[in-house]
């Protein structure tokens, strides 16, 4: 007993200094978790899947066309026309994506989230449909139709898919429920590329069987989406059912730990005051959320502009050139895809890890350190909840319309311009995007709040402080990230 009490006398310090907890360390529940799977098998997992499933029959698709071609016209095609109509094919997807994300954000509204991502799931329908019917009814103009649909598709579940996550998700797991997202789109990105693999149905005879499979995603969110409810926030403050946001809260954090966030919810709720959700160019001219608009800007070019979309649209003449055996580069575009799907998961481990260490640490230490660690190792996995997390229900299908937009804009971007960084120059074209990664982290680190366990009127009053203090100042003062 004499030595034990002896331990307890040097740790005395600490233990004063030691502080309560002030809140719990959560856990998302089973139906939670079972939502996120829900809404990203066929939301941004069938984006993923349709960035990197097209690679794959490139020959095959070139030849039916070709074939097709001289049946029609008794002719063989131009080289330049058949590389302008596999262009087409190929990017006719980015175009479709920027029509999605555009009308993303009015279907959120009119139908729900959870009912636009059910709605969705008719463009994959519709594309898997003509893709497959393109071969039989020798017509590869429904392959433009196909893959202008996927685009559709992707557009809004990019736009509509992280929304509804950000909402259902309890502040304290916002963060790791965002990387979600993430996971599904590298994870769709993997898949397409081991489909594609020879082995299976990489082969040229499979290539209409192959383009179908888009199909499959919507089916499996078709069967499973329903059983889940509406998001909480949509039900109350747009629709106004209190009951049926009761429901849906006690369904996704249990009877007994749902208070909380109807509270958070009834706070913007009042704070919204009736006011009807905003167009995107009504967010433009609010000069209270000047700051919002810009890191909304910023986040969403940077998501494109970090040169990884690059690495997919030209795998074949990346590797090439790197000197890889044309039989080899399947493999190592598939390895492409892992490195990066791993790095979605060790974001979320990180991300949770740190969430457990640091309500520690500040427990114990009261600083911000670690607050602006956590931004900067989840910069690439949150762009997407960051919109959800930087505006108000009021305000956030138009912010999700705004950034998706600019979001498939960089992708075609850089889709055009990337040849001609590679010719100029050459093994050091990837440099141009760590210039843009580095002004980007920069720019998050000085200016962006941390959100973690915030709400979303706690991160509004941020940026609306900011704003008084450039007004009472005179001067243009970075935001910087703020303890918990």
């Amino acid at each position: 007993m004499g030595k034990d009490s002896g331990e307890l006398k040097e740790y005395q310090p600490l233990l004063k200094d030691f502080k309560e907890p002030t809140q719990q360390i959560k856990v998302p529940s089973k139906s939670l978790l079972l939502a996120v799977w829900a809404a990203g098998i066929g939301g941004t997992f069938q984006c993923g899947y349709n960035t990197s499933i097209i690679n794959a029959p490139t020959k095959a698709v070139q030849n039916f066309i070709n074939q097709t071609w001289t049946e029609r016209y008794n002719t063989e095609i131009s080289t330049q026309v058949l590389t302008l109509l596999w262009s087409t094919i190929v990017s006719i997807f980015t175009l479709g994506g920027l029509v999605g994300a555009s009308v993303g954000g009015t279907l959120a509204i009119r139908f729900g989230r959870k009912g636009t991502l059910l709605f969705n799931n008719t463009f994959a329908l519709l594309a898997a449909f003509f893709m497959g019917l393109s071969y039989p009814s020798s017509t590869f103009e429904l392959l433009i139709v196909g893959r202008f649909l996927t685009g559709v598709n992707a557009g809004i579940a990019i736009c509509v898919q992280p929304m509804y996550i950000g909402e259902i998700a309890p502040r304290a797991l916002r963060g790791a429920m965002a990387m979600g997202t993430s996971i599904f789109i590298t994870g769709g990105i993997l898949t397409g590329q081991v489909i594609g693999l020879n082995e299976l149905l990489g082969k040229e005879e499979y290539w209409p069987i192959l383009l179908s499979t888009v199909c499959i995603p919507a089916i499996m969110q078709l069967l499973t989406l329903p059983w889940f409810p509406e998001s909480p926030r949509y039900l109350l403050i747009d629709r106004g059912d209190d009951v049926a946001c009761k429901k849906a809260l006690m369904w996704f954090h249990g009877p007994d730990k749902y208070h909380g966030e109807k509270e958070d919810i009834e706070r913007e709720r009042v704070s919204a005051g009736g006011i009807k959700p905003k167009k995107p160019w009504e967010l433009f001219t609010d000069t209270s959320l000047r700051w919002q608009l810009l890191t909304l800007v910023v986040i969403h070019m940077s998501q494109q502009l970090n040169g990884i979309n690059a690495i997919y649209f030209y795998a074949d003449y990346v590797f090439t050139q790197a000197g890889i055996p044309a039989a080899k580069i399947p493999y190592a575009t598939v390895g492409t895809g892992a490195c990066e799907c791993i790095t979605a998961l060790t974001c979320v481990s990180l991300e949770l890890s740190i969430n457990l260490h640091k309500i520690v640490y500040l427990r114990m230490h009261d600083t911000d350190l670690i607050s602006n660690i956590n931004v900067l190792c989840a910069v690439g996995g949150v762009t997407n909840i960051l919109t959800t997390e930087l505006f108000t229900q009021t305000n956030r299908p138009a912010a999700y319309m705004i950034g998706g937009s600019i979001n498939w804009i960089a992708f075609f971007f850089i889709g055009m311009i990337f040849p001609f960084i590679v010719n100029g120059l050459k093994q050091y074209c990837f440099l141009v995007f760590l210039v843009v990664c580095c002004l980007v982290a920069t720019y998050i680190f000085f200016v962006v709040p941390e959100t973690k366990n915030k709400t979303f009127l706690e991160i509004q009053s941020e940026f609306q402080s900011r704003k008084k203090l450039i007004a009472a100042n005179g001067t243009e003062g970075p935001l910087l990230s703020t303890p918990i």
